[in-house]
């Protein structure tokens, strides 16, 4: 199904991008990545070079001025995917869809100019670190503290699975600054690369993502300057979190159906080559049923976070329609994913083919950004509300 969410601009910046993948991202450098457990800085700065990182940073900091059309980012996120390089996709949504909005919206004018200009170069690498070893999705149940001391604070604690955590040059740390687990309990505060006390500890190995970093990340009485207070008032950060997750769940979408959708070329391409009994795979009815119903689905993907990007654009993204869009989404990706792993036969299973890397990656989108079990509580409380 033809879909109309872009126009001219957006048709020659995905020529950018095209262009971009074609010298940048080999499968020499997606091995690498893999094995290294991180994407490199130098990719990085070429993708700021190049004008697809910091899409999101207005035009006097160095970036993009595409603050409110994510459909720039959809484009990013469509193109790598399609070329098999979840890993950068990945390190590039850290970036561009977590951390950068917290600068643009809530950063005071001297954070902006001290970090917007690098996240959008790629000269600096940003994380956000929310969970913790005991808290999951319950972003009320975080214990990391930061005392208030003269000209800052100290921070305790330790969050884990935090994407990019191990190659970060600044976090964007969720901490309790006030008392109980109210909304004005919590801020956010920078912690910096190299901060005494900052551990960006070991990498974690996953079952997919192999080549963007996650690691654990540990805070034993380290000093924070003031100026860092994201914002330059306490207890805003909660509020600060609520706004911005809608575009993290947004974003995860995105990826969901770009992997949908680039799954099915890929099995289509292979059932099209691949003869069994003498005969193209493709060329079985099963295959061919199996594939109508991938299509479908991945129209009515589209079809779904075409509006949501509308809506997001408009202002009019609420979290309980972000929630339903994420986990409706990535539950459509794992049934795709699996049938086309499944059209592939024993090569779906080895890694060397993009179907099993995109298989395994997938698995997470039903786990971050709050799981999908928290995401149906969200809606279902909305609903609740209402009888």
């Amino acid at each position: 199904m033809e879909r109309d969410l872009y126009d001219e601009d957006h048709d020659a910046f995905r020529d950018m991008v095209r262009d971009f993948i074609s010298r940048y991202v080999t499968n020499a450098q997606r091995e690498r990545w893999d094995a290294e457990g991180e994407v490199d800085r130098e990719t990085l700065r070429r993708a700021g070079e190049a004008g697809i990182l910091g899409l999101a940073v207005p035009e006097e900091y160095g970036g993009g001025g595409m603050l409110d059309d994510y459909r720039f980012r959809a484009v990013v996120m469509e193109e790598v995917i399609r070329a098999g390089a979840g890993s950068l996709a990945g390190a590039l949504g850290i970036q561009d869809d977590l951390v950068v909005p917290y600068f643009v919206h809530f950063g005071t004018p001297e954070q902006k100019a001290r970090w917007l200009p690098g996240l959008a170069s790629g000269e600096i690498i940003g994380a956000i670190a929310m969970t913790e070893p005991g808290t999951g999705s319950n972003l009320r149940g975080i214990t990391t503290t930061a005392r208030a001391v003269e000209g800052g604070y100290v921070v305790n604690g330790a969050k884990t699975f935090i994407s990019s955590g191990a190659t970060a040059d600044i976090v964007i740390t969720v901490v309790k600054t006030g008392e109980g687990d109210g909304p004005q309990a919590f801020s956010l505060l920078v912690v910096e690369r190299g901060a005494e006390g900052f551990d960006q500890g070991k990498k974690l190995h996953k079952m997919g993502f192999a080549g963007h970093d996650t690691a654990e990340l540990s805070y034993a009485d380290v000093f924070v300057p003031a100026e860092n207070l994201i914002g330059g008032e306490e207890g805003h950060g909660f509020v600060q979190l609520m706004k911005n997750l809608p575009l993290e769940r947004l974003s995860i979408a995105v990826a969901a159906a770009a992997a949908s959708e680039a799954g099915l070329e890929w099995t289509l391409e292979y059932t099209r080559s691949r003869e069994a009994f003498g005969q193209p795979v493709i060329d079985f009815q099963n295959s061919r049923f199996q594939l109508a119903g991938v299509a479908a689905t991945v129209d009515a993907l589209w079809a779904y976070i075409d509006k949501a990007m509308l809506l997001y654009r408009d202002g009019k993204l609420s979290a309980e329609e972000a929630a339903k869009v994420k986990f409706w989404t990535t539950e459509r990706e794992g049934e795709v994913l699996d049938v086309c792993v499944q059209l592939h036969g024993g090569y779906g299973y080895i890694l060397e083919y993009p179907i099993a890397r995109a298989y395994v990656d997938a698995r997470v989108h039903r786990i971050y950004g709050g799981t999908n079990e928290i995401m149906r509580e969200i809606v279902g409380r909305q609903l609740a509300g209402r009888r």
